[in-house]
């Protein structure tokens, strides 16, 4: 017997569906993501923190959900949209359906509703809050009223919310068919990645490639990462907004004073913008899918690339010694910067993208040869 539940919107606006997930109810802010897979992986990214997606692929849970396709250690988006929940699911991988996994981690979501229409206000209006709410009796004024509580995503932050609280080793590479994840053996490379959401594929990434890592919690002083050693520093993705994190910023600055390597990726590049004396705003309503063009302007290159941010670098901001490396074909905006002065660059996008797509995945080796000039 399906149950009850009701999705409203800040402006007002009410969606009628059934409860897919657990009981009670949920705010955030509403996004959506055109991704047709990856749901698993979206659910579980630190960067969804206090935000609800909406999914516009139309068949959701197709595959069902496995152990090993997590990005984080739990999920962190605050609830689910999607259309329609299909009654089976099928994969050899699979351990449980999507309606289980979203029980089991005490997500709140909903299905049957009109994705479509729902798109189209968010993409209008921009990205705004909502609140999700199961049950019988729903009082629909009353979720309103929650919803608009929720305020805005604009000076938060969460990235130390949703950081590790101790650093970390991590030596896991890539999953392989038949073998699973494998081992990092035989590193060449120390990095030091900061924890402000990471999701664990760039970790994976990295290892692959020869790296040994000590992952910090955001708020760790420079001068704690510089004792370290590293051979090159890492900036990860995360939730939220970049300018209130100035622990980040002061950071970044002093890491900017030396010759070692310096890649950010999401949140991790808004915060190089910043640390460079640059300005970031809050997009109307984000970039959140798996099908965005960017270019890459130093060889013309255009790549399909994911992306997941609701914040961007104001170009005009930057100052003479960083340079505009990507751009996104789909609005102009900047999906890339290097440091002409310093081996620091740093990516809008997630070239780690699980399961994909992998057409920027070349930015991990070009952070590795960075390192490899120094070593």
């Amino acid at each position: 017997m399906s149950k009850p539940a009701l999705l409203a919107l800040a402006d007002g606006t009410l969606f009628h569906g059934i409860s897919i997930g657990a009981d009670g109810e949920t705010i955030g802010e509403v996004v959506f993501n055109t991704s047709i897979t990856g749901y698993q992986e979206i659910l579980t990214d630190p960067s969804y923190n206090k935000q609800i997606v909406t999914l516009t692929y139309p068949h959701i849970g197709n595959y069902g959900v496995n152990p090993e396709d997590a990005e984080s250690r739990a999920v962190f988006a605050s609830g689910l949209i999607i259309r329609d929940l299909p009654l089976l699911h099928s994969n050899f991988r699979a351990s449980m359906s999507l309606d289980e996994y979203l029980v089991k981690h005490g997500v709140v979501a909903i299905a049957d509703i009109d994705t479509r229409k729902l798109t189209r206000i968010l993409r209008e209006k921009g990205a705004q809050p909502g609140c999700i709410v199961t049950g019988d009796n729903i009082d629909a004024k009353a979720a309103v009223e929650k919803a608009i509580s929720f305020g805005s995503m604009a000076g938060q932050d969460l990235a130390k919310v949703v950081s590790a609280a101790e650093k970390y080793e991590w030596n896991t590479a890539e999953w392989k068919l038949g073998v699973g994840y494998t081992v990092q053996s035989n590193p060449k490379f120390h990095v030091v990645a900061y924890d402000f959401g990471v999701k664990q594929n760039i970790l994976r990434m990295l290892a692959e490639r020869g790296c040994q890592l000590t992952v910090v919690p955001a708020q760790t002083p420079a001068a704690e990462v510089l004792a370290l050693n590293p051979d090159g520093i890492f900036l990860s993705n995360g939730p939220g907004d970049p300018e209130p994190c100035d622990y980040a910023i002061e950071a970044i600055r002093a890491f900017l004073k030396t010759e070692t390597p310096v890649f950010g990726i999401c949140l991790g590049h808004q915060l190089l913008g910043l640390a460079t004396g640059g300005a970031t705003s809050k997009m109307k309503f984000g970039h959140h899918g798996g099908n965005h063009p960017v270019q890459d302007l130093d060889t013309g290159r255009v790549m399909i690339t994911s992306q997941n941010h609701g914040f961007q670098v104001d170009e005009t901001s930057l100052p003479a010694n960083v340079r505009i490396t990507h751009r996104s074909l789909f609005d102009g905006t900047v999906q890339g910067i290097a440091l002409t002065d310093k081996p620091a660059f740093s990516f809008q996008g997630h070239p780690e993208a699980s399961p994909g797509p992998h057409d920027v995945a070349y930015l991990f080796d070009k952070f590795i040869a960075l390192m490899a000039e120094r070593k």
